[in-house]
């Protein structure tokens, strides 16, 4: 079946795109949301990982092991979450996960510097580093 998976940085309306879906009820497509298995501190990454990124790597390769068997069981899958492009190529193939979909999510500036610092009250996530995420 078929595998989607959402990337783009903190605000761009990943998770907006897959709840809407959700809602819709279709017991045919399951979506799954990357940070549901649990962001911790960054200073808890460094200790287990050695960086954010390795963390991230990490976290990428287990879930696309978990969506290569989920994609097994004949259903449709919305993945969404902040991790790289080649993150996704590379856990998918060492997964066995041959077919899916990757789309970036982007958006102005704006959206998401509201989004982080109203919405989510995490101003300090709506630097330039996040902004600059898609490029």
């Amino acid at each position: 079946m078929t595998t989607v998976v959402l990337l783009g940085a903190s605000g761009s309306g990943k998770t907006a795109i897959a709840e809407a879906l959700a809602s819709r009820g279709d017991a045919r497509v399951d979506v799954l949301h990357f940070d549901r298995i649990g962001v911790p501190p960054l200073r808890r990454m460094i200790a287990e990982h050695g960086s954010a990124e390795a963390w991230q790597r990490a976290m990428t390769f287990e879930w696309m092991a978990r969506l290569a068997e989920a994609s097994r069981h004949a259903r449709h899958i919305l993945f969404e979450g902040q991790t790289r492009f080649r993150l996704v190529a590379e856990a998918a193939a060492a997964a066995g996960l041959s077919h899916h979909v990757p789309i970036l999510v982007d958006c102005d500036d704006e959206t998401p510097k509201h989004r982080l610092s109203f919405d989510r009250g995490q101003p300090e996530l709506a630097d330039q580093t996040m902004m600059d995420w898609a490029r």
